[in-house]
């Protein structure tokens, strides 16, 4: 007895020759559709793309999101329903990336790119945090991958036609992301240490400096220096600077560093090489500084 697959396969044969016998040519075989990758037409989207960065300290904060419209729709407890996992946005799950580890309202999340959801509620909203960024929608969002989730207050706003993100500096180290659309927003909080993560950089560029690269080393001491850190360290950095190459700005800074140090003869020493390496090469207001320092070490 024929299995079906035997009888369909008989049935396409009968097809092609009763084609070729007609004259016509065997129909070609459906090309695949094209993927989003290869689609060479790219047409509007009713929700555009868009993206926000800003740097909070040394690390930067991205967002990327698609902006639906309210379009005189209800939202709130409609097209976006209470209590279930939203996309925060539409087509794409939105996310954010952390080029560094940060705290979120608070808590430590380390760097990379994480999906961002949020489940609305009446007066409370859950923010989340999911590490699978690369996801459409929420449809497929997974609790198990959450980095984190934290409770946040909606707050009202005037009138958002477009959904829209912002993140504003707070301080030196901190920055506040809002989402906003329709008539509410919810805020947020993103800090981060500096001091920790730009102490981590200078240990890793001072271990790969290529051996002229005397700025590595004169840019880790300055740093050294105006944030009270380890001066002899710093004063080492400087050092291999001037060896490598000698500049005005070297001196002024091992000159500050001796000053610290209680140094005074080294410090008015290296301040006088500076103005002498600076003369006819800085511009005078520069050398001006300089003297004016040099005076004020004198009088130590």
């Amino acid at each position: 007895m024929r299995t079906l697959t035997e009888l369909l396969a008989a049935l396409a044969l009968t097809l092609v020759a009763s084609q070729a016998s007609a004259g016509a040519p065997p129909r070609p075989p459906t090309p695949a559709p094209w993927t989003a990758a290869q689609n060479p037409l790219r047409l509007p989207q009713a929700s555009p793309g868009a993206s926000v960065t800003q740097a909070v300290g040394p690390a930067t904060v991205a967002l990327e999101y698609h902006r639906p419209a309210v379009k005189n729709r209800p939202i709130w407890g409609a097209l976006v329903p209470h209590g279930e996992v939203w996309r925060a946005g539409a087509n794409q799950a939105t996310t954010l990336r952390f080029s560094d580890a940060v705290r979120v309202e608070g808590h430590d999340v380390p760097a990379g790119t994480y999906a961002f959801f949020a489940i609305p509620g009446e007066k409370v909203w859950t923010l989340v945090l999911n590490k699978q960024a690369d996801q459409w929608g929420a449809f497929r969002y997974d609790a198990a991958q959450d980095q984190l989730r934290f409770d946040v207050t909606p707050v009202a706003v005037p009138h958002t036609e477009w959904l829209r993100y912002s993140i504003e500096p707070k301080g030196d180290d901190s920055a506040v992301v809002q989402l906003a659309w329709e008539k509410l927003a919810v805020n947020f909080e993103i800090a981060v240490d500096s001091e920790k993560i730009l102490l981590a950089r200078i240990d890793e560029a001072i271990q790969h400096a290529k051996p002229d690269d005397a700025a590595v080393y004169l840019t880790a001491a300055r740093y050294y220096y105006d944030h009270q850190l380890a001066p002899e360290k710093a004063m080492a950095w400087v050092d291999k600077s001037i060896a490598i190459a000698d500049g005005y700005q070297a001196r002024e800074c091992k000159a500050r560093l001796a000053d610290r140090m209680g140094q005074k003869a080294e410090a008015v020493a290296q301040l006088e090489r500076a103005i002498a390496l600076a003369t006819g090469k800085a511009r005078p207001a520069t050398v001006e500084a300089l003297t004016k320092l040099l005076a004020e070490f004198r009088a130590k």
